[in-house]
């Protein structure tokens, strides 16, 4: 079978290797599209895990079940979350999925970007949902995304009337936006400095957005708040200039939610009293769990979030390299799949 393996930033190869056969609690799945995540194209994130084979929003038909395996079959369209939980230790019982050990440890075999995966005992037990009729193979890519974005959403504790900043309007802001529309956000207002991104995020329910080329980005905030700021800040570039920007545009008794890490030996000073006396809470939100998969399964059924309103590109896994660049360079395209017979 076919995979995209990636050696480095500017090294990504279609190599052949054998097809994995499942064990007894194991099944195989026939990938029909996978997407790739924005964060794979941080050069400095990615090439610490490298050579590895690129992907991990994978979707398909399963077609090889072990004979142990109950709530499955052949036949079944499924949605393969990369990372499961055990369900069992601390983390998992205090909802902290992300940071059990098998959640960490667990990973779909060879990766998303390949024509067949093997779905480990625990992923399929923990994290693999069918898929219903009116969801398409190119809609399920899109649901470990939107879990994240869901979590982020209930860490930052939106409330309805809120009024929300989202910096960086690439697909994850984009999803950012769906959702708090959904959830009854008062403004939205959208940050980045893509055109193209800034026009795209006005169609899909921001109220105002900010060109940050051309203007400042806390005194249009504070314009458009009454001085107040935003209730809620979503910063979603991975660096520290982002973040501190997201601080300054926070109202007080604000929350700012930091969506990606920022870049190696970078680091945020703040000023403790500024925090303090402003009542500015910081928070992380880190991938996502199986709760969150199970609800972004939910606005994608309701029609919520869904391929027509944000795939721009897709590819066949010969041209990986190419729809890898393309997502890098995070011009005019937001979700960037591959695709399969």
């Amino acid at each position: 079978m076919k995979v995209a393996r990636l050696y480095s930033f500017n090294d990504l190869r279609i190599e052949e290797i054998e097809r994995p056969r499942p064990g007894d609690k194991e099944a195989l799945i026939r990938v029909r599209a996978s997407g790739i995540c924005s964060g794979d194209a941080m050069r400095w994130y990615i090439e610490k895990k490298a050579p590895l084979v690129l992907g991990h929003e994978p979707s398909g038909e399963i077609i090889e079940i072990g004979r142990d395996v109950e709530g499955f079959r052949i036949g079944d369209r499924v949605f393969v979350h990369h990372h499961a939980p055990c369900m069992r230790c601390r983390f998992c019982l205090r909802g902290d999925y992300v940071q059990c050990s098998e959640w960490k440890s667990s990973r779909i075999i060879p990766g998303g970007i390949s024509e067949y995966i093997l779905v480990p005992e625990g992923i399929l037990k923990n994290d693999t949902l069918l898929l219903t009729d009116n969801i398409t193979f190119e809609d399920a890519t899109l649901i470990e995304p939107t879990a994240c974005v869901v979590k982020s959403l209930r860490r930052a504790g939106i409330k309805k009337g809120d009024t929300v900043l989202v910096i960086g309007l690439g697909v994850m802001g984009m999803i950012h936006i769906l959702l708090l529309k959904e959830m009854g956000a008062g403004m939205i207002i959208g940050a980045d400095m893509v055109g193209f991104r800034l026009h795209r995020a006005l169609e899909l329910g921001a109220d105002r957005v900010i060109d940050v080329r051309r203007e400042g980005l806390k005194a249009s905030v504070l314009e458009l708040t009454d001085e107040r700021g935003a209730d809620i800040v979503i910063v979603g570039p991975n660096s520290v200039e982002a973040m501190r920007s997201g601080i300054e545009c926070a109202a007080p008794g604000g929350s700012v939610l930091f969506f990606t890490p920022a870049m190696p030996d970078e680091r945020l000073t703040i000023d403790p009293n500024y925090i303090y006396f402003n009542d500015i809470s910081i928070i992380t939100s880190y991938s996502c769990g199986p709760d969150d998969t199970v609800e972004a399964l939910r606005y994608i059924h309701e029609g919520v979030v869904n391929a027509e309103k944000l795939i721009t590109h897709r590819f066949r896994i010969d041209d990986t390299a190419l729809a890898y660049r393309v997502v890098a360079r995070a011009e005019e395209s937001l979700k960037v799949i591959i695709t399969f017979d």
